[in-house]
């Protein structure tokens, strides 16, 4: 049968499909593919949005190797990443075992914990900065002044703020992680808990030698995803900090916006978002490497 004959012979057989498939592929094409290949196209031109493009080949690649302050913005993420995605998983963790360990008012403390994830997040990191305003007018210096610890300047210490800004973010993803973690739970056949509890295991070595393994599907799922969502992170930095104090609190996404939308530098922009996407995407298969291999727990 020829090549003809046989995209004849599979057009017959899924014509529906095909066409109601054309809507979402030009979609995809207009929406993702075109933009994706012209922000490549911009990182070998200069382009100040006003005026036509100038071809300089790596120029902009080259000062980005030079660029401290991208540096800087990266090891700043680094750094928020590593606060962060631990941090969430094992707060999502908790929170589903609270939850599926059959408490009074199970549904009540879900939609509770749930609460942050649907909350603007506007809201929420208005609320952060009176928190940990960094006077004796925030609420954690109020409380921690009860018990003699000194006012601390949290947000406006370069030391403090990054942490700060990952405990919001953790606060406010949390309640997501949970319910991932919380289908896992229920996935797990109850007959392997009466097992192990009937060969006399504790709870505790019945959560690390069964609970604990069977939901590595699960960990790799909320790993990859906090880990590009901490690579993400811009609106905290933005609402409460501005990149500061003294650049602390910079990251490669808050770097890369005050190139493209404030500097108007958009091919140096275009070359920050490549970075950008090669970091997420390396340690997306260095996770997949180690954490996504089949397990024959199931």
């Amino acid at each position: 049968m020829t090549l003809r004959a046989r995209l004849k012979r599979q057009w017959d057989r899924n014509a529906i499909v095909y066409i109601f498939l054309i809507p979402i592929l030009i979609h995809f094409a207009i929406f993702q593919v075109y933009p994706f290949l012209l922000s490549f196209y911009l990182t070998f031109m200069d382009w100040k949005v006003i005026g036509d493009p100038e071809f300089v080949g790596l120029k902009h690649w080259e000062y980005f190797l030079s660029d401290k302050l991208a540096w800087k913005a990266i090891w700043n993420t680094v750094k928020f990443s590593v606060y962060y995605i631990v941090p969430t998983m094992a707060v999502g963790l908790i929170l589903a075992l609270i939850i599926n360990s059959g408490v009074k008012m199970a549904g009540f403390f879900k939609g509770i914990f749930f609460l942050p994830v649907v909350t603007s997040f506007v809201i929420i990191a208005g609320i952060w900065g009176w928190l940990f305003r960094g006077t004796e007018e925030g609420m954690i210096n109020y409380l921690i002044g009860l018990i003699g610890i000194e006012p601390q300047l949290f947000l406006s210490d370069s030391s403090q703020a990054l942490p700060v800004l990952a405990a919001l973010s953790i606060f406010k993803v949390a309640g997501s992680t949970m319910i991932y973690y919380f289908a896992g739970l229920q996935s797990i056949d109850k007959g392997l808990y009466e097992a192990a509890k009937m060969d006399g295991a504790s709870t505790t070595k019945i959560f690390w030698k069964v609970t604990f393994p069977l939901l590595k599907p699960i960990h790799f799922y909320v790993a990859i995803t906090t880990t590009i969502g901490s690579f993400q992170i811009f609106d905290s930095a933005y609402l409460l900090t501005g990149g500061g104090p003294n650049y602390a609190t910079t990251t490669i996404v808050y770097y890369l916006y005050n190139q493209g939308f404030t500097s108007l530098n958009l091919s140096y922009a275009a070359v920050l978002s490549y970075v950008l996407f090669f970091i997420i995407l390396m340690i997306s298969l260095l996770q997949r490497r180690f954490l996504g291999k089949e397990s024959n727990l199931y």
